[in-house]
């Protein structure tokens, strides 16, 4: 088969790593696709967000199936425009794929389904927000209604923090349009968990969880990023919660969906939290987390390929998935300043030293390939050191001895990655 998978990040380049083992696969295209991408893929130079450009080289070069990775492509319609082309493409319609690109749409959603979460209130006035956030007092939740490529969420202790919270978004408008409104949410306490499912618009193939650190500091300090790290499986996720997550968050959802008439194909990523009462809903993502993504394929046993092609042709009943049982876990790399201003252009060396190390898989994100070869450091997340081992403990000491085997000064991570299974 010929695949196209889309986007350029670390989450395209797990994906296309797993893909290119596939003994269905014949051909594999990344568009744009980065310097790690291109060891496994060819890379294609054309923007994710280029939705006429995708679906053009689709068909020019056959493409037996369409990868959706970030969840732009898909707001904008990506998967829409493959079906009216004749193409199949795993990822949900545009429709379908607003669970994502408004916060507001999946707490209606979450509601009408009898999903818990926590309560919450929409507003586009900022004065009355503020109102509702005095009422309410803290900690309290503020997220962007719209897409904010995973910033847009404010975890304010004070009210003073969650009324600057509110200033930010609305009216200085940092995350652009995504904060025309907001949505304002009580404050869950307990762990956070991202678990993903395989979904064919009426069956739900449980995948697997992994926990996510998205503040940029050790300790969990600092402000919200894209994520610095990720493990799985959690400790705090077992089989019984696993089944209870399937029951009451995901099979659900997928059922008001299909009532709604846009059913959910493609991966469903629930953002939980695991309180003492059970485990909530804080928010539905519609593609593979970034970098939870490395760390479930450092896992699967399956073949990918076979995965999505059952899920965009509705066979997942008739589906299972394998899974190595021993922890994965992945560092992120970032360039120093980021998530906010941050140097461009800088070399990376030592990657063949890092990826030698036993267990040890370099994923690449922001990188490119100078004309003399060297590998360059292109955006705010660069690398996602990721590896396996027989417990968390060895997979994150294989992961930081490959961290220390680079030669990267502009970088930096964080150092404690896995620290609430250890």
């Amino acid at each position: 088969m010929n695949v196209l998978v889309v986007g350029g990040g670390g989450r395209e380049h797990a994906l296309c790593w797993a893909l290119s083992g596939s003994p269905l696969l014949t051909k594999l295209w990344c568009a744009p696709g980065n310097a790690g991408i291109a060891a496994v893929a060819d890379c294609v130079p054309i923007g994710a967000e280029d939705i006429a450009g995708l679906v053009a080289f689709a068909r020019d070069k056959a493409v037996d199936l369409v990868v959706a990775g970030p969840e732009a492509s898909l707001t904008l319609g990506l998967a829409d425009a493959c079906a009216a082309a004749g193409l199949r493409c795993f990822g949900p319609s545009a429709a379908a794929a607003r669970l994502e690109g408004s916060k507001a749409f999946t707490k209606e959603v979450a509601d009408a389904a009898g999903v818990p979460t926590a309560a919450w209130a929409r507003f586009e006035d900022p004065a009355a927000a503020r109102a509702h956030i005095r009422a309410r007092g803290a900690p309290i939740v503020v997220k962007a209604d719209g897409l904010a490529a995973g910033k847009g969420v404010v975890v304010a202790q004070t009210v003073d923090e969650a009324e600057a919270a509110i200033a930010d978004i609305m009216e200085d408008r940092v995350h652009g349009a995504a904060g025309a409104s907001v949505v304002i949410e009580d404050c869950l306490l307990g762990q956070e968990v991202s678990f993903f499912a395989l979904c064919d618009g009426e069956t739900a193939l449980p995948m697997a969880a992994a926990q996510d650190h998205k503040r940029v500091g050790d300790g969990d300090t600092g402000p919200n990023t894209g994520g610095m790290g990720a493990y799985s499986p959690p400790p705090v996720f077992d089989d019984a919660m696993r089944a209870a997550v399937m029951d009451r968050v995901i099979r659900p959802t997928l059922a008001e969906m299909a009532r709604r008439g846009t059913p959910f194909r493609g991966v469903l990523f629930a953002g939980l939290m695991v309180t003492e009462a059970g485990p909530k809903l804080i928010e539905f993502n519609v593609r593979f987390g970034d970098p939870e993504c490395q760390a479930l394929m450092l896992r699967l046993r399956s073949d990918l390929l076979a995965a999505l092609l059952a899920a965009c042709d509705g066979e997942l009943a008739a589906f299972d998935l394998r899974w190595d049982p021993r922890p994965s876990l992945v560092v992120v790399m970032a360039s120093r300043g980021y998530p906010g201003a941050y140097a461009k252009g800088t070399e990376i060396r030592g990657l063949d030293h890092a990826a030698a190390i036993p267990g040890v898989q370099v994923f690449h994100a922001g990188t490119a390939r100078r004309a003399d070869g060297a590998v360059v450091a292109t955006g705010g997340r660069v690398l996602g050191i990721a590896a396996t081992g027989d417990t968390v403990q060895a997979a994150r000491d294989a992961a930081y001895a490959a961290v220390a085997a680079l030669d990267w000064p502009e970088g930096f991570c964080r150092r404690d990655i896995a620290h609430r299974a250890l």
